[in-house]
């Protein structure tokens, strides 16, 4: 198996990241998620929703998904 190096492509509501991640499946693109829990969203006010993390190699197609689902470059954080 080989190794993917991942970067973080944004952090979305949970919503907006399923179709995301649908997109970006649908595409070949390797992605990862990384939900905040309870505890986090209570403690930590940077971490809400999901950040999504795709194949570097991959970025600039992944942000180009991300804009056409989502319909603007503010959803990109």
């Amino acid at each position: 198996m080989s190794e993917v190096r991942t970067v973080q492509l944004g952090q979305f509501t949970d919503e907006n990241a399923d179709a995301v991640a649908e997109q970006l499946e649908a595409a070949g693109i390797t992605w990862y998620d990384k939900q905040s829990g309870r505890w986090g969203r209570t403690l930590f006010l940077g971490e809400w929703g999901t950040r999504l993390f795709v194949d570097a190699s991959r970025l600039d197609e992944a942000r180009d998904i991300a804009r056409s689902v989502l319909g603007s470059d503010d959803a990109l954080s």
